[in-house]
């Protein structure tokens, strides 16, 4: 008998599961929603803390990619000094990979007591994470020899993240806008020019739509607050356990299967929020 009502509510879950996962899908309808993602992940102040939250999140977004059965390639990806990282540019690739993953476009925020601090103190630590669409080269984005400069460098290696050590590394500024991209993957000059290429067009279409709503908003009479700027989620390990998305509200306290890239039911949470907002203001 107790077999048999632990396989209907495992059977429970699993249709659960199946259906908040079809709700999901039925949410991505946005241009570039079906399109592969890349994500970059940035440190904030804090030198060791901040660097070593920033790896806890790229971890976290590698196996929410397996999870969801999404290739995940590392582009370029810098060490921090002690421990860490200082800069990471990743490719999600897969259908529907931006659509899932723009919920976590924003900062998140860890508190926690630090291992780097020898009274065990409690820290707080902030990481940014942006997420752009790849764009199709047919993308309406014209880049010109004359509007960038291209200079190549021995990469860094990754401590085992499969990045390679040659003289083939690639670093594209957009002269106008000083925006700067980084690709050292590819053994081959010629591949990483070219990635490097794709998701400088894709950041410059980001850009140019930010513009756009900044311009609409402002003519509105209000004001629009920086994606990138604004804590969108925090993460906490002391003195209670939390992570909490503070624009839909979502929370749950287990904070361990969150960092292992359960990240279902907040990426559920923000499509959901975002349709009724949109339908709010139809």
């Amino acid at each position: 008998m107790e077999e048999t009502v632990d396989e209907i509510e495992h059977d429970i879950k699993t249709l659960e599961k199946r259906f908040k996962d079809t709700e999901t899908m039925l949410y991505l309808a946005e241009e570039y929603d079906a399109s592969s993602a890349i994500l970059e992940i940035h440190p904030g102040a804090g030198g060791t803390e901040s660097h070593d939250w920033a790896l806890m999140l790229y971890r976290m977004y590698r196996r929410y990619a397996e999870r969801q059965g999404f290739s995940f390639t590392v582009n370029d990806y810098q060490e921090g000094g002690e421990a860490g990282l200082k800069n990471a540019t990743l490719s999600v690739e897969g259908e529907y990979a931006y659509g899932l993953l723009k919920s976590e476009h924003g900062v998140h925020r860890l508190v926690r007591l630090s291992p780097f601090d020898s009274s065990n103190r409690r820290h707080t630590s902030f990481a940014g994470v942006s997420v752009i669409p790849v764009l199709e080269e047919t993308a309406d984005i014209e880049i010109k020899d004359d509007d960038i400069r291209i200079d190549t460098f021995r990469s860094s290696g990754a401590g085992g993240q499969s990045v390679n050590t040659t003289d083939s590394a690639v670093r594209i500024t957009h002269l106008e806008t000083g925006v700067t991209v980084s690709c050292q993957n590819e053994r081959s000059q010629i591949k990483n020019r070219e990635q490097a290429m794709k998701i400088l067009r894709a950041k410059l279409h980001r850009i140019e739509k930010e513009k756009k709503a900044d311009e609409i908003e402002r003519l509105r009479g209000g004001d629009i607050s920086n994606a990138f700027g604004s804590q969108i989620r925090s993460y906490v390990m002391h003195p209670y356990t939390m992570v909490k998305d503070h624009r839909t509200d979502e929370e749950t306290a287990q904070v361990q299967k969150v960092l292992d890239g359960e990240l279902e039911p907040f990426v559920h949470a923000y499509l959901k929020t975002r349709l009724k907002e949109g339908e709010d203001d139809a």
